[in-house]
């Protein structure tokens, strides 16, 4: 069966702005090597929205092979975009469609299916799995920055969420990608 990995990069006070850490072409590598593992992505519209900067990298690659090798590997893995407002994403990327059933409702058709790990890319989509229990590993790089300002990824997580060290992987730029596993839900109260 399918995994369920919430990928995510995070400073060290849990803001989830994708301009607030250091991406560097080990990072790009990273993801790069990750994404072409997966089977699908599934991203929220804002999240799915900005991915459009790898498009133009795709059309124009630059100096960078870390970063023409990612656009690479985002332009072929097949997207799953829950909006409410979008009624098609192909003009974007033929890869892409939107959700036609609730996310719980996808996560779990795409469980089912023998194939490769599903990847979520949207703070919002990680924070509503994570509620509903269908993450089974989070994968956190948390980059060396404080931002002091931002989105908290955590802070509409519903209950309390212990999760198990399963490895780490430290970056050269001093950013560090936590493996974890959830392990158990308990209320707080």
């Amino acid at each position: 069966m399918r995994k369920t990995i919430a990928v995510i990069n995070l400073t060290l006070d849990g803001v989830s702005d994708h301009t607030a850490g250091i991406p560097d072409s080990e990072l790009h590598q990273h993801y790069t090597a990750l994404l072409n593992e997966c089977g699908v992505i599934l991203y929220g519209r804002t999240t799915y929205e900005l991915m459009e900067y790898w498009r133009e990298i795709l059309e124009k690659p630059g100096d960078d092979s870390s970063m023409n090798s990612f656009a690479q590997a985002i332009h072929h893995i097949p997207k799953v975009v829950f909006s409410r407002t979008l009624r098609n994403c192909s003009d974007m990327w033929e890869t892409a469609q939107v959700a036609t059933r609730s996310l719980e409702d996808e996560v779990k058709a795409l469980k089912k299916v023998a194939n490769k790990d599903i990847l979520v890319g949207s703070p919002s989509l990680i924070i509503q799995l994570l509620n509903l229990n269908l993450i089974d590993e989070c994968q956190f790089c948390i980059h060396p920055v404080i931002a002091a300002s931002g989105a908290r990824l955590f802070d509409s997580v519903s209950r309390r969420t212990l999760l198990k060290l399963l490895k780490a992987k430290i970056l050269g730029n001093g950013s560090v990608i936590l493996y974890y596993e959830p392990v158990s839900n308990h209320s707080t109260g």
